[in-house]
Parts: C-alpha cells; structure tokens; sequence
C-alpha cells in the first residue's frame, strides 16, 4: 500500500507537471485575444476582421497540439526530456488528446468576452465562468459515477466540455449586441490584418514570456538552500497571493473599455487604480503580518507548523506584489488602448531577465533560501517592468 502510495502520487505529479507545460506552451499566444477584442473592435467591419485573425490564430495553435500529439513527439518530450514513466507519459497523452478542443475554445470564448466587457456586460463574463465552473463538476461526478475511465481522462474531459460549453455561451451572450453593432463607424479608423499582427503579436510574446518564467524559477528554486521546503510553500504562497492579484489582472480590460477614445475616462479609472493598489496591499499586509497567516497555511492549507513559520518570510516579502499587478494592467491597459503595445514586451523581457539574475544571483552566489530568493526576484522583476512602462505611458497621460 506504503509503495502504490507513492506510485500514484508520482504519477499524478507527472501528469500534472507535464500537463501545465502543454497548457502554458499551447494557451500563451491566445491568452491576450480578450484585450486585443476589447480594444479593436468597434464596428462590425474591425469585428469580423478580428474574429478572422482570431480562428486563424486558433487554427494554428490547434495544428502545434496535434503535431505534439504525434506519439514519436509526444514521447521524446515526456519521456527523454521531461523523465516521466512510460506509463505517466502514456496516460498524459491520452489526457492531452482529450484537451484538443481547449486552446481553440479558450480563444473563442476569451474573443467574444472581450466585446462583453467593451460594451459594459461584464457580469455575462461572469455568468460564463459560473457556468464553466458547474460544468466542469457535472462532468467529472458523472464520470467518477458512472464510467471506469482513469482520473486523468475524466479530468480531461470534464476541462475540455466545460469551456466549450462556456466559449457557446459567451457567442450567444453576445448575439443581441453583435446584431446592433453598426457596419462602419465613420470616425472609426479601420484595422487590416497588418495591422491587427503588429497590434497582437507584442501582447503574443508578453503571455509567452510570462508564463515561460515559471519554469526558470523551479529550477533556481530546486538548487537552492532548503531547496525542499522552498518548493513546498511557494505553490501555497503563489495561490494566496494570486487571489489578490487576480483583482488586478482583471482590471486591465476594464480600462480599455472604459478610458474612452479620448481619454475622457482616465481619470475615473486611475483613480479606481489607486484604490484599488491600496486595498488589495492592505488586505494581504492584514494577513501577512498577523495570525491570519498562520490559520491560512496551517489550518486551510494544511502546512505542517514547520512549512508553516518557513512560509511566513516569504509571504511578507510578496505583500506588494497585488499591488504591483495592478499598476502592470493599468500601464498595460493605457498603452493598449492607445494601440501601443510593443512596449509591453519589452517591459516583460526586462521583468524576465530580472528574474533569473536576482535569482542567480540570490541562489548561486549567496545561498539564500529559495523562497525567499524567488519572492524577492518576482518583487524586483515587477518593479523594473513598471518602473519602464513609465516611459511610453507618459506621452499618452499628458494628453488626456
């Protein structure tokens, strides 16, 4: 029983390790289509021009998983690279042949709820994440009752039914205000494609670089000082601090749609920002710094007392972090609307590359903790990006 154990836990770390480097390297180029709907599209001529890009964008991205399910592909990157079992790797395909239909359904759906939040029906994007969220556990009780299908399969499908199921309700949510969009607005200016590409593929590059950081940092983590407990907590850190953050990665389309073509929102929404970066910072800073933080990783969490005052340090040092996010989506936000968006790769790239050198030089040189050097770095590497974003955004605020 003591060696079964092991094994399954072993096997759902594989699966789900490998599982999020297939989500990350296939979702990263579609992930920003929202922003780029919220912003473009303003009559029927810019919609129907966008929404091409948009299926030819997901055609591509599904044609890249299908070559990656090729079974001398997929297991020369499971098996030789990554180290997973043969069985693991087995199953992983199964589950990643299951998941065809999810990048190409993310960016359906992330398309059409772009034009929701730019017409002000934020709370059908809502109802949509509800909706997913049902059907993802519908789907995996049927199944768990009902079949004999292993658990990844079943997890599999119960992701793959619930965002389609929420990309058709976000098309249909959206018919009525598709239907009263006018053909061509005449102080409009109209997009090609050219320029759609320019437009989208720095906000591309900025998804793809940001989520390829991750696996810099489990390395560097995994060869530092108490490099076990360090990877233990920071997931749990990661998880809180998110929640905050979160607020602020949501609020990046809601300034591009409420800024106006002339900036005659700016200051409504940069207000809102400021409140909004002193709130989240306060509410973490309230469980950081107070026994809160002791219930939420020993008891919610399930820490050891041990993992649990390790984690503490760690936590402090990520108090700003929300804030900091929601600085990035305003900047973002401002430059995206304006239809500037070169800058933002350029600000991830800098974030990037601070990253890994604080954290080479925190690990390698100093031999601190790994968690602490990993926070430190995210800290140091959102600092720079907003510090450069700077810049680019003032020639934009001075005219509004």
């Amino acid at each position: 029983r003591h060696a079964r154990y092991h094994f399954q836990r072993r096997c759902f770390h594989g699966f789900h390790c490998s599982s999020r480097i297939f989500a990350a390297t296939v979702e990263a180029p579609i992930i920003m289509i929202m922003s780029a709907s919220t912003a473009l599209v303003e009559d029927r001529l810019s919609f129907i021009k966008l929404r091409n890009f948009t299926y030819f964008l997901n055609g591509l991205i599904t044609l890249f998983m299908l070559f990656i399910l090729i079974p001398s592909v997929f297991y020369f990157i499971t098996i030789r690279l990554i180290g997973l079992p043969e069985t693991v790797a087995r199953l992983t395909h199964l589950a990643t042949f299951i998941m065809l239909p999810w990048p190409g359904a993310i960016g359906y759906r992330r398309f059409y709820q772009g034009i929701l939040i730019r017409n002000n029906l934020t709370r059908r994007v809502a109802y949509g994440t509800i909706l997913r969220l049902i059907s993802i556990s519908v789907t995996a009780i049927l199944l768990y009752l009902y079949s004999d299908l292993p658990g990844v399969a079943v997890g599999a499908i119960a992701l793959s039914t619930a965002v389609v199921i929420e990309a058709i309700a976000s098309r249909l949510m959206v018919h009525r205000t598709l239907k009263g969009m006018p053909d061509y607005a005449e102080d409009i200016i109209s997009v090609d494609y050219l320029q759609i590409l320019k437009f989208y593929y720095p906000l591309a590059l900025t998804s793809m670089l940001a989520l390829g950081v991750h696996p810099l940092v489990t390395f560097f983590v995994g060869h530092s000082y108490l490099a076990l407990e360090s990877l233990a907590v920071l997931p749990v850190i990661n998880s809180l601090v998110f929640i905050f953050r979160s607020i602020g990665l949501s609020y990046q389309e809601v300034v591009i749609a409420l800024i106006g073509k002339n900036g005659e929102g700016y200051k409504s929404v940069r207000d809102f920002a400021v409140f909004l970066t002193s709130l989240v910072v306060i509410i973490l800073g309230i469980i950081a710094f107070s026994p809160l933080a002791y219930i939420w990783f020993g008891i919610i969490s399930g820490l050891s007392t041990e993992l649990t005052n390790f984690a503490i340090f760690p936590l402090q040092i990520m108090v700003i972090m929300p804030g900091f996010s929601v600085i990035l989506s305003f900047q973002r936000a401002v430059l995206v609307a304006a239809r500037i968006t070169k800058p933002l790769t350029i600000a991830t790239t800098l974030e990037v590359v601070s990253i890994v050198i604080m954290l080479y030089y925190l690990t390698s040189l100093h031999n601190v903790i790994g968690a602490v050097a990993a926070t430190s770095a995210y800290i140091t590497g959102r600092l720079i990006a907003n510090v450069y974003l700077l810049k680019p955004c003032f020639p934009i605020v001075k005219r509004y």
